[in-house]
């Protein structure tokens, strides 16, 4: 065996396919839920609340989907069952999401569409390893940021097709969600399930044995260490105490809050309930590794995460930095055009829901714009390193971001969502092409797993601090957690500088 075959550009595609479906999905919801939690009756202060359900549930989805990916193989093979059974719970939660009668339903099938997105999205990152020599993996994660940029422009614009090309309506009673937002979720139902449906059934996964010979071409496996029982006893401890800890403090923390902060304690409550469960997790990945159970399910990946190679350490803090504005923008940009731009926050009026609309429209832009980027990095390729390239594009999402206070005419959003737009293609598939060569194939599905730790934490923090920051700093207006978003975007583009490029035996297996 000689190493990957170099698959044609109509494999690559093929097996890139589905991941436009399942953005079809993930664009919908972002465009959308925000509409629909507020037509049922949220505000911004409960707003990023409800949204936590999509970052809590990709940070416990994603490590264990990865994890088991990487051990499974049957007849559908290694990957493509999360793919399938992710779809088909996934269309189910779309088509029930805009029949929700009440705004926890709405909350809850949240929960269950985020989940089922996650489960079929994550082993696609894993897949691009498994499938692809080194050379070609650029390729395939840039090709998996066009199908997402595809699916996100058609989705994200639906609601506006609907109504102003098939004069469906807009507006609807107090309380009802449009048939134009429902229509659109219908439709993106069928197409994430037949779009993936596509991938499963065009192609073909190697066995276990080929990839491990692929393996032995790119990298050294390493041998297994002596004297393990001893230092598994020793990280137990480690792992013990550092849970006792945080778990003390997390305590601590809520009972303070909740005494002296009456008017936050909903968002910080949050932050330190956070500390007490991450306290919580690592008493029990202690037990484990203290019961000689480490080289398995939690306790791994939470050993995998401290031993993570040195590439991914600094490639997950930028992760960090650029993902936490795209939540802000997800679940603010409705509240923040309807109010800031249109004057309203009254979704019954006209006015609100042509706002609405409109951000349909500016994520469809900021989507399409990612499609042109996606082609466009390889050719910066040729004249910037790849972390030089990621910097430049972060930056100009940081000033689309900015730049929303400063423009009146809602029409014009639509020259920093292009900027926006060329931060989300680099941020779909850089980091992964600058990843992808340092991580052992055997790991391949949990390491992906374990970064998007990276992108769901900031997630959380965004649903935890975002409204007590614009309540405290900025007078409840929600256009500033723009602004708050951009500079995170400036950020992440600063420390991309200190990330160095992988080579192919970089590896922590």
């Amino acid at each position: 065996m000689s190493g990957h075959p170099t698959l044609n550009f109509w494999q690559i595609w093929n097996m890139c396919f589905g991941f436009m479906g399942i953005q079809f999905g993930f664009a919908l919801q972002n465009a959308n839920v925000s509409r629909i939690f507020q037509t049922l009756g949220a505000d911004y202060n409960n707003m990023t609340i409800l949204w936590l359900a999509a970052p809590v549930t990709g940070l416990i989805v994603q490590p264990i989907v990865g994890y088991y990916s990487d051990k499974t193989w049957g007849s559908l093979g290694r990957r493509r069952p999360y793919f399938l059974y992710g779809a088909i719970a996934a269309s189910m939660a779309l088509l029930v999401m805009p029949n929700s009668p009440t705004l926890w339903i709405a909350a809850g099938t949240l929960w269950v569409l985020d989940a089922s997105i996650n489960i079929a999205m994550e082993p696609f990152r894993a897949f691009v390893g498994d499938m692809l020599p080194p050379s070609q993996r650029g390729l395939g994660y840039a090709l998996q940021s066009f199908f997402i940029g595809v699916g996100s422009v058609v989705a994200s614009a639906l609601p506006w097709i609907m109504s102003n090309a098939f004069d469906v309506s807009s507006t609807a009673a107090a309380g009802v969600i449009p048939d134009s937002v429902a229509y659109a979720f219908y439709i993106g139902a069928l197409f994430f399930l037949g779009a993936v449906l596509w991938t499963v059934f065009t192609t073909d996964e190697y066995s276990p044995e080929q990839l491990l010979a692929f393996q032995t071409q790119h990298e050294k496996i390493p041998k297994p260490t002596t004297g393990q029982p001893s230092r598994s006893r020793l990280e137990a401890a480690w792992y013990l105490k550092l849970g006792i800890l945080c778990l003390f403090l997390g305590f601590i923390a809520t009972g303070l809050v909740g005494y002296y902060i009456e008017a936050l304690d909903r968002n910080l409550f949050i932050m330190t309930v956070g500390l007490s469960v991450f306290g919580l997790l690592q008493i029990v990945a202690g037990f484990l590794k203290h019961r000689g159970l480490g080289e398995h399910g939690f306790a791994q990946a939470m050993d995998d995460l401290f031993t993570m190679p040195a590439a991914m350490r600094k490639l997950a803090v930028v992760q960090f930095f650029s993902w936490f504005p795209f939540f802000v923008m997800w679940s603010s940009t409705t509240l923040a055009v309807t109010s800031f731009h249109y004057g309203t926050s009254d979704t019954t009026s006209a006015a609100y829901n042509s706002g609405a609309d409109w951000v349909g429209i500016l994520f469809s832009i900021y989507n399409a714009t990612a499609v042109l980027a996606a082609i466009a990095i390889p050719l910066m390729g040729r004249y910037l390193s790849l972390k030089q390239i990621h910097m430049t594009n972060l930056c100009l999402g940081g000033a689309g971001y900015v730049s929303f206070v400063f423009i009146q005419d809602p029409h014009w959003l639509v020259i920093p969502m292009i900027g926006v737009g060329f931060a989300w293609a680099s941020i779909l598939s850089i980091p992964y092409a600058l990843l992808s060569t340092s991580l052992p194939y055997q790991k391949m599905g949990l390491y992906m797993g374990i970064f998007n730790f990276f992108i769901v934490l900031p997630q959380i923090l965004a649903a935890s601090i975002l409204t007590f920051l614009v309540e405290r700093f900025f007078s409840g207006e929600p256009i500033y957690a723009l602004v708050i978003g951009g500079c995170s975007l400036f950020l992440a583009g600063a420390l991309t500088l200190r990330v160095e490029s992988p080579t192919a035996n970089e590896s922590n297996a």
